[in-house]
């Protein structure tokens, strides 16, 4: 069985070979659920995992590629006797509960629950199966947290960046980190002719930089925009420029197994 299911790997912008970035983390005998795009259910099913097995939801921020598929996933779970946690930060919780009010998921029909739980920066929370996590913020949005987990099994640490610049704070915490999930939305000659995108994402090139500079054991590039025409092995090729360790480019509904 995979540790992680790529649902979504690429940006704002589906097409139809890459849906909007979300994963699947397993924990213990339940999974998480790393952003909540849309047709999450259907791709949860895909990937072979029953929705009732995700237990935790953790939302980065609340861009609509990142959340809009909330009220839906409650919704189709609305005759399971279930509980779903959703972590996130101060600004994110305020957010979803509004956004579950608004199409009216908390009446009595709906037997999935919802309970937030709020992520302090920096301060470690148990999850489940063994599963613990710190939030830290990220300069993305003022909602934005990436997010760090702890394994029990094995002491494995993955870090999951969200849509983000390079952060020098957030490659320190990933330090030797087993995995690396990161924003990698376009090769650098991008970011030279749109300077605006180095404040909210990072290039290949720096992709690769910084990971090596933190000696990450895996690193597994995300949230390509498909608004700019390129081919996936430029970004991989820049990545090469700089780092060394293992290079996991993503397919969507494809299963990874961390080393």
């Amino acid at each position: 069985m995979a540790d992680v299911f790529f649902l979504g790997t690429g940006g704002a912008l589906a097409t139809g070979e890459r849906d909007n970035t979300a994963f699947l983390l397993r924990a213990g005998a339940s999974w998480a659920l790393i952003d909540c795009p849309g047709s999450v259910l259907q791709k949860i099913v895909r990937a072979g995992v029953r929705p009732v097995d995700v237990t935790s939801l953790f939302i980065t921020h609340v861009h609509p590629d990142h959340v809009y598929g909330l009220p839906s996933l409650v919704h189709g779970l609305m005759l399971k006797d279930h509980v779903l946690r959703l972590f996130g930060s101060a600004e994110t919780i305020d957010f979803c509960g509004r956004l579950l009010d608004l199409f009216g998921l908390w009446r009595p029909k709906y037997r999935t629950r919802v309970e937030f739980a709020e992520l302090k920066p920096g301060k470690p929370a148990a999850v489940s199966g063994g599963v613990e996590v710190t939030g830290h913020r990220v300069p993305h949005h003022v909602s934005s947290l990436a997010y760090e987990f702890r394994l029990e099994d094995g002491g494995r640490k993955l870090v999951f960046s969200g849509d983000a610049p390079v952060h020098p704070a957030l490659f320190e915490r990933a330090e030797e980190a087993d995995a690396l999930f990161h924003d990698c939305s376009a090769p650098s000659r991008f970011f030279a002719q749109y300077p605006a995108l180095a404040s909210r994402h990072t290039s290949a090139l720096d992709l690769g930089t910084w990971s090596e500079r933190a000696r990450v054991r895996t690193l597994v590039p995300c949230h390509f925009l498909a608004e700019l025409d390129f081919p996936l092995s430029e970004a991989e090729a820049e990545i090469r420029a700089g780092y060394s360790g293992r290079l996991v480019m993503p397919a969507d509904l494809e299963g990874f197994v961390i080393a």
